[in-house]
């Protein structure tokens, strides 16, 4: 399945990966830019702070309790902010297009 990491400078890096995974893994398997993922996936850091917009926002579930604690102390926190490490890529989500933030932290 195909996930297309856009920075916020507008550069798309398409990369292919295996459902199952999450956002932050296929970003940091493909060395995708501006991902840091520093924990490892245990949701601790906010280093894989991303924006998941309209159709996808919707596919996905919803941010749990400790997702949300840690937006909370995120650098241009919006809406449509998840952290990629809690967003499990499905084949419903082929070819979603995510927006990274112009800092993590």
């Amino acid at each position: 399945m195909k996930v297309i990491f856009i920075s916020s400078e507008g550069v798309r890096q398409a990369v292919e990966v295996q459902p199952g995974g999450t956002l932050m893994e296929a970003a940091l398997l493909n060395m995708v830019p501006g991902v840091e993922g520093m924990c490892g996936g245990v949701c601790s850091c906010a280093t894989c702070h991303c924006y998941v917009q309209a159709p996808w926002g919707s596919t996905i579930d919803a941010p749990r309790a400790g997702e949300l604690e840690m937006l909370d102390a995120v650098t241009h926190r919006r809406a449509d902010s998840r952290l990629g490490c809690q967003v499990t890529l499905t084949e419903q989500l082929d070819g979603i297009e995510v927006l990274l933030p112009p800092s993590q932290g």
